[in-house]
Parts: structure tokens; C-alpha cells; sequence
């Protein structure tokens, strides 16, 4: 067994990891591919050495570099998708249970914050569901997947720009912001428990270590609308909803592009 290391400079995220297997899919020398995407490293197992591996890399753009290639015995890829598929479907499930809870009640609430960040709940659901369900497909099928999740997420997020800018301008009322607190404490405490799942499975597979970083970003913005609720509450105004809001548009907008990369 051949093992080869890469560094891809560019590769942060569950997007670039599903993109990187779409493109290697059909190497029928690949037996593994274990992702490291906190040190950007890539190792990818094959039973014998061919170039097509790194061309393929570095067609994608994204920073490639073989560091090295070294014999492994057999047992050193330990490769284990039940219990990765396991962790990643409860996160799934719920991001996209939580999607529906707060665009629900962004709207009823008028708050463009907890909108905002049901849309990133969504766009981590579409990517993990894309991972999960890369397994046993075919290549066009992931891609004509890819797409229609990709222009949806970023039709969702121009409109809810649209409708940020719309309120920016116009005259609206001050959004709930007990509403906007006590869901977005709810959001803040189910990925916290999803991180806690995560971190006790004590996993270094590439699914696992990506969704770590994308709940710990999602805590992050959670507490973002907790802190523009607070605001809200204290300058009885609207813009401190329609600023976090603005931003995590602009988040779920970055995430529809990387999705898209997966179409092509």
C-alpha cells in the first residue's frame, strides 16, 4: 500500500473535502483518502503509483502540493463510515430541524437574524447531505445534485440581502428580540451538544473534523443573534438584527460558491 501526502493550502471546509473526492472518484488504484482539514493535509492510499492522482489535485485550484509518498502496511488505513455516518446524520438532522424552527420564526418575529442563520443551518445540512449521500453514487449524479443545492442555497441568500436592504430603507417594525434570544439559546445549545458528540468520538476522519468546524462556527453565529437580540433590546432599534443578519447572508453566499465548485 502507497501512501501519499498532500497539502491543499485552500481546503477549510466540508465543500472542498466533497469536491476533492468527486474529483479522484473513479481511480480505481485509490483504496482510502483520509482528510486533515484543520492542517490542510490530505492522504490519500492507492495500490500503486500513478501521476493522475496529483494532476487531478491541482486541477482543482486549490493550493496541492505533494509533501511525500511512503509504503504503509495494509492496517494502517482503518477506514469506519458507519460511525461517521452515524455523527453526521444526528447533525444533519439537526441543522435541518433547526432550519425550520428559526426560519419560522424569523418570520413571524421579523427578525432577518434568526432568517439568516436558519439559511447556514440549511447550507450545513445540503453539505452534509451531499457527503453522506456521495457514498455508492455516480459522479454525474453528485454534480447535478450539487448544482440545484448550490443556486438554491444562493437564491435564498440574495433574496434574504434583498429583503435585508428593503428593511434597511423602509420603515419596519423592531424585531422580537425575546423571540430572537430564546431560539437562538436553543440553536446555541444544540450545536453544542452536536460539538460535544463530536469531540467524545474522539474521530480523525475528514467528515468528522470538518463538521466540528462547521458547528463551532455555528455557535459562533448563534451567539451573534443572541448579541443582536441584547441590542435590539437596549437601543429598541432594527439594525441590530439587519447588521448580523447582513453578515451571516454574506456567510451562507460564500458557502452557496463553494458548493457550486462541486457542479463543475
Amino acid at each position: 500500500m502507497i501512501k501519499s501526502t498532500f497539502h491543499i493550502a485552500k481546503m477549510d471546509c466540508p465543500s472542498e473535502e466533497t469536491l476533492i473526492r468527486m474529483k479522484l472518484d473513479g481511480l480505481s488504484m485509490i483504496k482510502g483518502l483520509v482528510f486533515d482539514i484543520e492542517n490542510r493535509k490530505l492522504s490519500v492510499f492507492h495500490s500503486e503509483k500513478n501521476e493522475e492522482i496529483g494532476n487531478r489535485l491541482k486541477e482543482l485550484k486549490l493550493g496541492a502540493e505533494l509533501q511525500e509518498t511512503i509504503i504503509v502496511k495494509q492496517d494502517e488505513f482503518i477506514d469506519n463510515p458507519s460511525v461517521q455516518s452515524k455523527l453526521l446524520w444526528i447533525v444533519l438532522i439537526i441543522n435541518f430541524a433547526f432550519f425550520i424552527l428559526e426560519i419560522t420564526t424569523g418570520f413571524i418575529s421579523k427578525s432577518m437574524g434568526l432568517v439568516a442563520d436558519s439559511l447556514d443551518m440549511l447550507a450545513d445540512a445540503l453539505v452534509y447531505g451531499l457527503s453522506l449521500w456521495a457514498v455508492g453514487s455516480t459522479v454525474l449524479r453528485k454534480k447535478k445534485v450539487a448544482k440545484l443545492s448550490g443556486y438554491f442555497q444562493l437564491a435564498l441568500a440574495l433574496l434574504g440581502l434583498s429583503e435585508v436592504i428593503r428593511r434597511f430603507i423602509s420603515f419596519e417594525e423592531v424585531p422580537d428580540f425575546q423571540t430572537m434570544i430564546i431560539v437562538s439559546a436553543l440553536a446555541l445549545i444544540a450545536n453544542s451538544v452536536c460539538l460535544y458528540l463530536l469531540q467524545k468520538s474522539k474521530s480523525q476522519e475528514a467528515h468528522m473534523k470538518a463538521t466540528m468546524i462547521f458547528t463551532s462556527n455555528d455557535i459562533i453565529i448563534n451567539t451573534g443573534v443572541i448579541a443582536a437580540g441584547v441590542l435590539v433590546l437596549l437601543t429598541q432599534s432594527k439594525y441590530p438584527d439587519l447588521i448580523i443578519g447582513s453578515i451571516v447572508f454574506l456567510i451562507v453566499v460564500k458557502g452557496a460558491f463553494r458548493i457550486l465548485k462541486l457542479g463543475k
